[in-house]
């Protein structure tokens, strides 16, 4: 089909997620072709770095065939299996121990989702039911991080802490509170790891003791905030928080669903600071994009009262696609190949990245460059002692993703002129050295947009 009629198909029937439906209609689609490492190809045959690995999800990069065979073998095999009525299937049951044996500390029990917005919203049934079971339903109050970002679902969303996903939708509800984020860039301060740590330690107790401990059921956090604009807590923030939520007997909450599955060097992001969390949510990565997964990790102790307090009981929680055989068998040669070499490359790649984006620290638009592994941004201001932001005249979100995309450059362009990296694991040092020219270039033609240079006068 020619890609024009697909353009036409595409604006009079599917609807795309977080996209203005309008303007989407006004603007067309971009139709990807084909893929291959870190390279993405149009139907025009426009080829593009992929510096954002799809939606940060496919870790271990584009077209390894063992991922393809180990999905088709399974198809052949068995191509679904409910993880209903007692019944499972192998590829889940291997997939849940190998995640088990690598989680950090007692976090044994895995519950597969579709997901990572409905790994979140399992995890508030599961901590709800948990609370329950401890005889303490007045535990019901939840507490999240202003740019922040846990899934759209009707529940999740009102966690996720970001305009566009409550606007129009009546949520946050009263049982969803925030606090604001360690953002370091522009935290009020300043930006000494010390001082905000001190800072977000007492803004949390105080919004528990504001709610009542006796009220308060979890805590959730990203180990870096991805969707408010990729922000890197300082060393030692993630710890701390768990250990004051330990102190008030608050379930924690680490959301890797970005940060997981080699992203920031490790498996896990948790790693990096060796804290083990109550829950841990992941997907993305899990199968590096390539069919639909999530999944919650459970620590032994809420396992356990979940378990003792139903005893015989069904508990009523459960998704069709739960454990379904083929993502697990994908999620299985992913985890692979993983081991096999790709956490490794992507942590010399991530190196190379980090390098590379310093950089360009001394471009008049840089004002900021952060990031962990192959989880990076960079924001642009127009006024770096006054950290100014872009103009929104200067439509950052999609005029710097324009720019970058016909200069063969895929990136998160967010409305606040921050520029998202999470590329492919697989990335070559030409591939990590493509993604900072064109980037410089991008930024370059950015620079003499004339809202920007208006603002900038």
């Amino acid at each position: 089909m020619l890609s024009n009629s697909l353009i036409e198909l595409d604006r009079a029937h599917l609807v795309h997620p977080v996209s203005s439906f309008r303007g989407h209609e006004k603007l067309g689609v971009r139709i990807l072709k084909s893929a291959k490492g870190a390279t993405v190809t149009d139907m025009t045959g426009h080829q593009l770095i992929d510096g954002f690995a799809g939606l940060w999800c496919v870790n271990a990069g584009y077209g390894h065939d063992s991922i393809v065979e180990a999905a088709a073998k399974q198809m052949r095999e068995l191509p679904y299996a409910t993880a209903y009525f007692d019944i499972g299937s192998e590829p889940a049951i291997r997939l849940a121990s190998e995640l088990a044996d690598r989680a950090p500390g007692d976090l044994n029990h895995v519950y597969f989702t579709l997901g990572g917005s409905d790994a979140v919203d399992s995890t508030i049934r599961f901590i709800r039911y948990y609370w329950h079971a401890k005889g303490q339903p007045q535990r019901d109050q939840f507490i999240s991080i202003e740019q922040g970002y846990h899934g759209s679902t009707t529940a999740g969303s009102g966690l996720t802490a970001l305009p566009a996903f409550h606007a129009g939708f009546g949520v946050p509800y009263d049982w969803q509170h925030k606090i604001p984020s360690h953002y370091a860039y522009r935290n009020p301060v300043g930006s000494d790891p010390a001082a905000i740590i001190a800072s977000s330690l007492q803004i949390l107790k105080d919004k528990i003791e504001a709610i009542g401990p006796e009220r308060v059921a979890a805590f959730y956090a990203e180990p870096i905030q991805g969707s408010g604009g990729v922000l890197v807590p300082p060393p030692g923030w993630i710890k701390a928080m768990r250990e004051l939520c330990r102190s008030y007997g608050i379930l924690f909450v680490a959301d890797e669903v970005i940060t997981g599955f080699g992203r920031t060097g490790p498996l896990f992001a948790c790693a990096d600071e060796d804290i083990v969390p109550d829950f841990i949510t992941t997907a993305k990565g899990l199968t590096s994009g390539y069919v639909p997964m999530g999944a919650v990790f459970m620590a032994d102790h809420v396992y356990d009262t979940i378990a003792d307090f139903a005893g015989d009981a069904a508990i009523g929680h459960g998704y069709t696609y739960s454990a379904h055989p083929v993502s697990a068998a994908v999620g299985l040669e992913v985890l692979k190949l993983y081991e096999g070499g790709l956490l490794e490359n992507g942590r010399r790649a991530g190196a190379r990245l980090m390098a590379g984006l310093e950089g360009l620290r001394s471009h008049p638009l840089v004002g900021d460059v952060r990031g962990r592994g192959m989880l990076a941004a960079i924001e642009l201001v127009t006024d770096k002692d006054k950290k100014t932001p872009l103009p929104a005249a200067a439509a950052p979100a999609r005029k710097v993703f324009d720019r970058a995309w016909e200069n063969g450059l895929i990136v998160r362009a967010f409305a606040n002129g921050v520029l998202g990296y999470a590329p492919p694991l697989c990335c070559t040092d030409s591939d990590i050295d493509t993604i900072v020219e064109r980037t410089l270039k991008t930024l370059d033609q950015t620079l003499e947009d004339p809202a920007v240079r208006a603002a900038m006068a």
